[in-house]
């Protein structure tokens, strides 16, 4: 009889550990099926001179992409997310565009294990920002350039019509007397009639 209320003695203490440890751990149960954020690249807080090309958030648990959400918004809530989320385990990277320097906020809803949805977000602050765009250049107008006109209408002093001295050279020999040809053909007609008269008293 005394050696059973030895060994119930030396039992009790274990039972009662093992109770309280489960009665320990049925608390951290609920906790453990919430998700949440372990950290980010850039830190929660930083300040960063040059851009990152992506934004990364990793949690506690494997996201699911159909119920996991991610905007990034730089100053004047303007949107800097420079592509879809990629999601690798429990990590989701995003591409981040970045604008003018100031405070840029990613924030982030995922869902837990029991359906509850955790929202949060992470802030960092840019320094230096975004190199604004080269303006295009001017296209050089094509085409020929349009000549200049005198005042009252006239042509340029550069381009001033040529002299109608020619055009009245050849007016004046288009009217010039047809009397000279007359009279040297009347010469010709006269000698080659004193010829053949003179050959004909040879002759006889």
């Amino acid at each position: 009889m005394g050696g059973r209320v030895a060994r119930v003695a030396r039992a009790t203490p274990v039972v009662m550990g093992a109770a309280l440890g489960v009665s320990l751990l049925l608390p951290a149960v609920p906790a453990a099926a919430h998700n949440s954020l372990t950290g980010s690249s850039p830190a929660d807080g930083a300040r960063v001179a040059a851009a990152p090309t992506q934004v990364e958030l990793r949690f506690l648990s494997k996201l699911d992409p159909a119920t996991t959400t991610v905007t990034v918004v730089g100053p004047g809530r303007v949107p800097a997310a420079g592509g879809e989320p990629r999601f690798a385990g429990n990590r989701v990277r995003v591409p981040f565009a970045p604008g003018p320097a100031g405070e840029y906020t990613v924030g982030y809803q995922v869902a837990s294990g029991d359906g509850h949805p955790v929202k949060g977000q992470v802030t960092f602050t840019l320094t230096t920002g975004a190199p604004a765009p080269a303006p295009s250049p001017t296209p050089s107008p094509t085409g020929p350039v349009a000549q200049s006109a005198t005042p009252g209408g006239g042509t340029p002093a550069g381009d001033a019509p040529t002299s109608a001295e020619p055009a009245s050279a050849a007016a004046d020999d288009r009217t010039a007397p047809i009397w000279p040809w007359l009279l040297g053909a009347g010469l010709a007609v006269a000698l080659g009639g004193a010829l053949l008269l003179l050959l004909r008293r040879r002759r006889s």
